[in-house]
């Protein structure tokens, strides 16, 4: 069933990924611990270092931060070059096979729409997994850890970095919804674009001879400026979430600044509890920030991935044909009938004739009566809607395109 195919075959390439996102899961985990550095190191300035004036402690401390995230950058420079490498993967695993749908599409569909859309669709794909992106991803379930760190320095500090991550949370979420229908349409509208251009300068000739580049040119413009105003309105509505959520943690680590020193005139909190606690609330919730600013790109990519799952549902792949002798003998055409790819219009009706070998038939009509599509029928270019056309008693179906080839 095709279902199952294109499941088998989506799943096939994540599964073949699946180490590597294990290995970025656990490398993100190192990550996020690492980054509680900082916190800890303004924590142990302020109420050990200072107070005592120890500069030996000061080194040993500074030592340690300046070790921590060496092995912090170098962790992330790996999980960075994981990511590009999961890409790459996966576009080694799926592009013979999009590559196989872009040839095949046209001969089942007609030449509609933009033929390299799969294409864009797997680069699409890929680019997300390079990017920033997963590692905002992967990074979003350690957002518990920090605002527990938040509790545990003080119950009021918690609560503050909370109400913080469920206003950006509700931002991402906002985010989802409002991008959705603006990406779809910019996306279609690209298609449609680029389809445009490309039929264009495949008939440059007949565009030019019959004095049409004025009006296509008029069309190609309305299309492209439809397409640069669903672009604008998409990365208006994403630039703007994203300075909200900008704007939004900068008043948060002053809430929490507040908060803090309002605990440390209560005498409830020590002054580098406060430091800590500004730090580690940004850090709870810059995942977010980087996931509203990559929510874009996620989009185009999750779309793409549903385009392609419902191309591989429609195009199966196709099972390689048992092997047959090389053919010699005749073509038997048997009450076939034949329509362009696409549509249901029939050109050709209930043909029927037989050659053998080293015979010849000659097909004889006005233009647009279907002596091309006959052709392409006889090829296997086209398949019979009815009917069948043998070789060598064998369906065309049955031959290696291959072997036809030849």
């Amino acid at each position: 069933m095709p279902t199952s195919t294109t499941r088998a075959s989506l799943g096939a390439a994540l599964a073949s990924c699946r180490g590597a996102f294990v290995g970025v899961a656990l490398f993100s985990g190192l990550i996020n611990i690492l980054m509680l550095t900082g916190s800890f190191f303004m924590l142990q300035v302020y109420d050990r270092v200072i107070p005592s004036r120890s500069v030996p402690t000061l080194l040993a401390l500074a030592a340690i931060a300046a070790l921590l995230f060496a092995f912090q950058a170098i962790l992330e420079t790996v999980r960075a070059r994981m990511l590009v490498r999961v890409g790459g993967a996966l576009d080694e695993r799926m592009s013979r096979r999009v590559h196989d749908i872009v040839v095949r599409l046209p001969l089942k569909a007609g030449p509609r729409g933009d033929g390299l859309h799969p294409l864009r669709d797997l680069d699409s794909i890929r680019g997300f997994l390079s990017s920033q992106g997963p590692s905002a991803l992967f990074d979003l379930p350690w957002i518990p850890l920090y605002l527990g760190i938040c509790f545990a320095f003080h119950v009021w500090l918690g609560v503050t970095a909370l109400v913080g991550a469920i206003l950006l949370v509700s931002l991402t979420l906002l985010t989802e919804i409002v991008t959705r229908r603006p990406t779809e349409a910019a996306t279609r509208l690209g298609s449609t674009r680029n389809s445009l251009a490309e039929a264009s300068r495949r008939n440059a000739e007949a565009v030019v001879a019959m004095g049409m580049t004025e009006r296509l040119g008029a069309r190609w413009s309305d299309t492209n400026a439809r397409y640069l105003a669903g672009q604008q309105t998409a990365s208006d509505i994403t630039g703007g979430l994203g300075t909200v959520s900008r704007t939004l943690r900068m008043m948060l680590q002053s809430a929490v600044l507040a908060v803090g020193a309002w605990l440390v005139i209560q005498q409830e909190a020590t002054a580098g509890i406060i430091i800590a606690g500004s730090i580690l609330s940004a850090r709870a919730l810059a995942p977010v920030d980087l996931a509203i600013g990559n929510w874009r790109g996620f989009v185009a990519a999750r779309q793409g991935w549903a385009r392609l799952g419902r191309l591989l549902a429609a195009m199966p792949e196709q099972a390689e044909p048992m092997a047959l002798p090389r053919p010699t003998a005749r073509l038997t055409v048997e009450a076939a009938s034949v329509a362009p790819p696409g549509t249901q219009r029939l050109v050709a009706q209930d043909v029927a004739f037989t050659m053998s070998r080293g015979s010849a038939l000659a097909v004889i009509g006005p233009s647009g009566s279907g002596k091309s599509s006959l052709a392409r029928m006889l090829v296997g270019l086209w398949p019979a809607v009815r009917g069948r056309v043998c070789l060598d008693g064998a369906a065309l179906e049955q031959w290696s395109t291959e072997r036809l080839g030849r």
